[in-house]
């Protein structure tokens, strides 16, 4: 029945802040969002909208209280995306998967959602 992940959802007070978090530090690029009537932003990943912000009125938890622990993004190059994070003073953790090539990078944006950046070495299946 699933195919594949359509997009995230985050609600944040910090509409402006969220979105530039997200284009600059992770590259997304905003694009086409239908008028909801709502303040938001899509964010894009080549022609996918897969992140849409909504701005709310008051700040919501964080992810670390919540039953939704995180999301994860697949990154191509794992030197190049803990330098972007630290050029821009984003803490990070990085964690190497026990017994595979796989390497990864822990966040947080503005509104405490946790996010995991997965690399994959090119040619690299998960078992």
């Amino acid at each position: 029945m699933i195919n594949g992940l359509d997009h995230i959802n985050i609600s944040t007070d910090k509409l402006a802040d969220t979105r530039a978090f997200f284009i600059d530090v992770l590259g997304l690029t905003e694009g086409f969002r239908p008028d909801f009537g709502i303040p938001g932003s899509w964010l894009y990943c080549g022609d996918r909208a897969i992140v849409h912000l909504v701005e709310r009125g008051t700040a919501r938890a964080p992810s670390n209280t919540a039953a939704l622990d995180h999301f994860a993004f697949a990154i191509d190059d794992f030197d190049a995306a803990a330098g972007k994070l630290a050029a821009h003073g984003v803490t990070y953790q990085a964690l190497d998967v026990p017994g595979t090539p796989v390497r990864q990078l822990f966040i947080r944006d503005l509104n405490g959602v946790a996010i995991e950046l997965n690399y994959r070495p090119a040619g690299y299946v998960s078992p």
